[in-house]
C-alpha cells in the first residue's frame, strides 16, 4: 500500500534572512545530523547548545561532514530550554523552528521532573519565543512513545499508526521519558492550535545510525552493550528502529512540504526484537562474543515494579507494537534505510569512537 503523494518541495532559500533555520539542542545525536541536512541543502542553521565548549565540538563535527565552506553557515548560541535567556536572540531572524532538544536518560530517575520538566516546559518555552518572534513555522521531534501506550494492548501484536495518542492515564506502568514526551505534545498541538503556528510532529522510535563523535544517543549504546558485552542478558521486547539519517531527513521534508502542517509523522523503519539485533551483531563481527542470554519476561515485570531501566519497556513485554511508518516513509520520498544496515553503521561508529553503554545521561 502506497502512502500520499507530496509535491514538489517548498524552499525557505531565498532573500534577506528567509533561508535561517533554528535547530535546538544541535549538540545531540539527533541536533547535529538535522544541522548536517540543512547545511547539505543549502540552509543557514542557528543551533542552540548549552556552553561555548559544546559550540566547539558541534562545529567541529559539523565541519568534518560538510566541509569548511557549509560549515560557515552554521552559527551556534547559548540557550537552556529551562531557562528564557538567550531565545530572543536565538530567534531573530529564524523562519522556522526545528525543536529537537531533550533529555534522555537510559535509566529511570526516582525524580521523573528531570526528565519531564524539560520536555514540557521546554516544548512551551520553544514555542511561546517563537510566536513572540513572529515565526510560524515548527518541527517538533515528539516519539513513538506519544502514540503506542494505554491503549489496553498488553498481548499479542497490534499496529499503530500516527491517529493514535498515548493515554497517560490508562497506562498501569509510566516512565518518565513517555510522560514528558507526550504531555509536551500536547501543550504544543494546543498552542499552536490556539496561536495559529504552523506544526509538524515527527516521531521516531529507536534511533541508530551512525555517530559523529562520543556524544551519540541511547539507543547507540544498546548496540555498544552488545559489542563490549557489557550487556548481561536480553530481554524479550522489540525495537522500532530507525535510522538517524532518515530522522534528520524527514525533519527537513516536513520543513519543505507545507502539506505536512497540522500532520504527525511516524518515523519507524523495522520491528526487530532484542535478541534478533545481538543476532545481527554477532552476524556482522564473527569474532566477537556476543550475549544470546534471555532474561525471562516475568523477572522483567518483577524488577519494574521497584522502577529503573526495566519500568521503559515494561510496557513493551508479552506484545509487539508495530508502529505503521509508511506516511513517514511516503514524505521522505525514498525507502527507509534497513535495519540490518543501521545496525552496522552504528556499529563501525561505536568501534571508532570507542563509544560504550552509558545507563544515565546527563
Amino acid at each position: 500500500m502506497g502512502g500520499p503523494e507530496f509535491g514538489p518541495p517548498f524552499s525557505y532559500l531565498g532573500d534577506d534572512m528567509a533561508d535561517l533555520i533554528l535547530v535546538t539542542g544541535a549538540s545531540g545525536f539527533v541536533g547535529k545530523w538535522c544541522v548536517i541536512k540543512l547545511l547539505e541543502k543549502g540552509y543557514r542553521v542557528r543551533g542552540t547548545v548549552r556552553s561555548d565548549n559544546k559550540a566547539k565540538l558541534v562545529h567541529d563535527t559539523v565541519a568534518g561532514v560538510v566541509g569548511d565552506e557549509a560549515a560557515a553557515r552554521l552559527e551556534l548560541v547559548q540557550a537552556d530550554i529551562l531557562d528564557d535567556r538567550g531565545w530572543p536572540a536565538a530567534m531573530q531572524g529564524v523562519s522556522a523552528v526545528m525543536h529537537v532538544a531533550t533529555v534522555i536518560r537510559g535509566d529511570e530517575p526516582k525524580d521523573p521532573n528531570i526528565v519531564i520538566r524539560p520536555a514540557v516546559e521546554g516544548t512551551e518555552r520553544m514555542l511561546r519565543m517563537a510566536h513572540e518572534a513572529g515565526i510560524k513555522r515548527v518541527i517538533l521531534t515528539s516519539s513513538i512513545a506519544t502514540v503506542g501506550y494505554g491503549h489496553g494492548h498488553t498481548t499479542g501484536r497490534r499496529v499503530y499508526d500516527e491517529t493514535y495518542f498515548t493515554q497517560l492515564e490508562k497506562m498501569r506502568w509510566t516512565w518518565a521519558y513517555c510522560v514528558g514526551k507526550t504531555r509536551a505534545e500536547r501543550a504544543a498541538w494546543d498552542y499552536a492550535k490556539a496561536n495559529g503556528m504552523e506544526l509538524t510532529t515527527i516521531h521516531p522510535g529507536a534511533i541508530i545510525g551512525p555517530a559523529l563523535d562520543e556524544d551519540a544517543s541511547i539507543s547507540v549504546g544498546m548496540v555498544s552493550g552488545l559489542m563490549d558485552n557489557s550487556t548481561p542478558a536480553l530481554p524479550s521486547n522489540g525495537f522500532s528502529i530507525i535510522d538517524v539519517r532518515d530522522v534528520a531527513d524527514m525533519h527537513v521534508a516536513a520543513l519543505e512540504h507545507p502539506e505536512t502542517i497540522g500532520q504527525r509523522y511516524l518515523a519507524t523503519a523495522e520491528y526487530m526484537p532484542f535478541p534478533r539485533i545481538a543476532q545481527v551483531v554477532q552476524e556482522l563481527y564473527p569474532d566477537r562474543k556476543v550475549v544470546q542470554r534471555t532474561v525471562p519476561d516475568w523477572i522483567i515485570r518483577l524488577v519494574a515494579m521497584f522502577g529503573g531501566p526495566a519500568r521503559q519497556i515494561i510496557n513493551d513485554i508479552g506484545n509487539e507494537k508495530i508502529f505503521d511508518g509508511r506516511k513517514g516513509e511516503a514524505l521522505l520520498g525514498h525507502p527507509y534505510i534497513p535495519a540490518r544496515q543501521s545496525i552496522k553503521d552504528t556499529a563501525e561508529s561505536v568501534i571508532r569512537f570507542g563509544l560504550k553503554l552509558q545507563i544515565a545521561k546527563p
